[in-house]
């Protein structure tokens, strides 16, 4: 955690979602078919970490990250499974270098300009290979609304999700970085019973394109350090293994889940993807939208017990961009689930110095497009663009505010 005062001898400019308090981690290349490095965002520039490790400018954690030669790959995997102390001092490192008082980087103009990358000059990459890839069914107002959805009211949410955390086993290869297109997925349509008490037992399924391609906004957590086989981490250390949060896009195709889940769970309407934003906000980043939690009824058993109970105040948006030029539509409210038109028109992937990332951590401006549905929650703001409106649908726009990302429930 740094102090909100702190500048930097990078320009910031008013509103960025990248201050010297932020600083994200993110995998990026300077040029096509160039080779993927680690750097951090400050301002609209990116550093990249490979040129200040090499150059000694880390301080005492600098042996660690050059031994490991961690900032010259391809993902954040090895620096991650460093552990949370190398990543603080880390961190606190990169804020004394980039800091307006620290002539170390700021006065040597060779090493800046070889360090520093506009944001609009380089391809972001996805930052970690995903080795697993766990969903969890975490928020109890989205589990209420989509059990509504497929059980009927009265029959949300199972009895067990008061009492342990639910979650399924995700396809881990097709998570992809934010601009990634996305095939509208096929398979086996069920069609809702006319009533919450019928079901599909005499329903024939159609097979084609999904209806009902759905997006969810949430948050994923990437890990570091992990455990042995067999052996758990207690609640109190779930923290010290966690690096930082991205935003990540749960696609659905939701005709197709509601035939299938009965009784294993999500499969094929939940497998095709999931988008996650480039760059990482690490959980010190975020210490400042750290909260109390609302009081767990009823309180769970032992193991799940939080000596020092946590959450985070963080404000999500959504801004949907229509598949047509037309006036600003009014839609279902936020908690009924959001469906893509069937068959809409292929949206094009911009050129590279077009796809600016994004990892806000401050208010947004609106888009200046019409809007077909605005979603918040709470404060302290990661915000979202979803186009979820293509057939192929992209997230890397030319504007720093539009990006395919998603929350944490199937």
């Amino acid at each position: 955690m740094s102090a909100p005062s702190l500048a930097s001898f990078v320009p910031v400019p008013p509103g960025s979602h990248f201050p010297i308090q932020n600083l994200p981690f993110g995998v990026f290349r300077s040029s096509p078919g160039g080779s993927a490095r680690v750097g951090v965002a400050i301002g609209e520039q990116v550093l990249d970490l490979s040129v200040v490790a090499d150059a000694g400018l880390l301080g005492d954690v600098g042996d660690v990250v050059k031994d490991t030669g961690c900032f010259h790959q391809s993902s954040l995997n090895t620096f991650m499974a460093l552990g949370r102390p190398v990543w603080q001092r880390t961190r606190a490192a990169l804020q004394r270098l980039l800091s307006a008082d620290e002539p170390t980087l700021r006065d040597n103009k060779a090493l800046r300009t070889n360090a520093l990358h506009h944001q609009s000059h380089v391809l972001m990459e996805l930052p970690a290979v995903i080795g697993d890839y766990t969903d969890f069914y975490a928020s109890k107002h989205h589990a209420t609304n989509v059990g509504r959805l497929f059980r009927g009211k009265g029959n949300e949410l199972p009895a067990q999700w008061l009492y342990m955390p639910i979650a399924y086993h995700g396809r881990s290869s097709s998570v992809v970085v934010s601009g990634t297109p996305i095939e509208r997925p096929r398979g086996q349509l069920g069609l809702p019973p006319s009533s919450p008490s019928s079901s599909f037992a005499s329903l024939s399924p159609l097979f084609g394109p999904s209806q009902q391609l759905d997006f969810e906004l949430e948050m994923a957590v990437l890990i570091g350090p992990g455990n042995e086989r067999g052996e758990s981490i207690p609640v109190e250390r779930a923290l010290d293994c966690c690096f930082g949060m991205v935003l990540c896009n749960d696609w659905s195709a939701r005709d197709i889940q509601r035939w299938e889940y009965v009784p294993l769970g999500p499969f094929l309407g939940k497998n095709f993807a999931t988008t996650i934003s480039p760059w990482v906000v690490t959980m010190d980043a975020l210490q400042p939208c750290v909260c109390s939690p609302p009081p767990q009824d009823p309180v769970p058993l032992p193991y799940l017990r939080d000596p020092s109970p946590r959450t985070f105040d963080i404000r999500l948006q959504v801004f949907i961009a229509p598949s047509a030029p037309a006036s600003a539509a009014s839609v279902p409210a936020a908690e009924t689930p959001t469906t893509a038109p069937p068959n809409p028109p292929v949206l094009p992937r911009p050129p590279l110095r077009a796809r600016t990332p994004c990892c806000p951590l401050t208010p947004l401006t609106p888009p200046p497009l019409p809007l077909v549905r605005r979603r918040s929650l709470t404060d302290c703001r990661l915000s979202l663009c979803a186009a979820a409106t293509s057939t192929t649908c992209t997230g890397r726009y030319p504007s720093r505010w539009r990006t395919t990302a998603s929350m944490a429930a199937p």
